[in-house]
């Protein structure tokens, strides 16, 4: 399914930015979430409750980089652009 607005590049700054980030792979992502929440338990265990929250709440948007990254790997932001991967 193609899902570019007809006429739409990105700019040259994005597609280099995916470029480079599509090289990690998709299970660091992954492994650093689990381990945010392996943090905050830990935290929590320790009674260090600010602490714990604070590494907790890092879960959610490494997941989120996790699923972009992918979406990028499989799909690239522009596939007409020269820096798609």
């Amino acid at each position: 399914m193609d899902t570019r607005v007809s006429g739409h590049t990105e700019d040259r700054f994005t597609g280099a930015i995916e470029s480079q980030t599509s090289k990690i792979p998709s299970a660091i992502f992954l492994a650093l979430a689990l381990g945010s929440m392996a943090a905050s338990a830990i935290l929590r265990i320790v009674r260090e409750d600010e602490w714990s929250q604070f590494a907790g709440q890092w879960a959610a948007p490494l997941l989120l980089l996790g699923t972009y990254n992918k979406l990028v790997k499989q799909h690239g932001s522009d596939s007409r652009s020269r820096w798609a991967a």
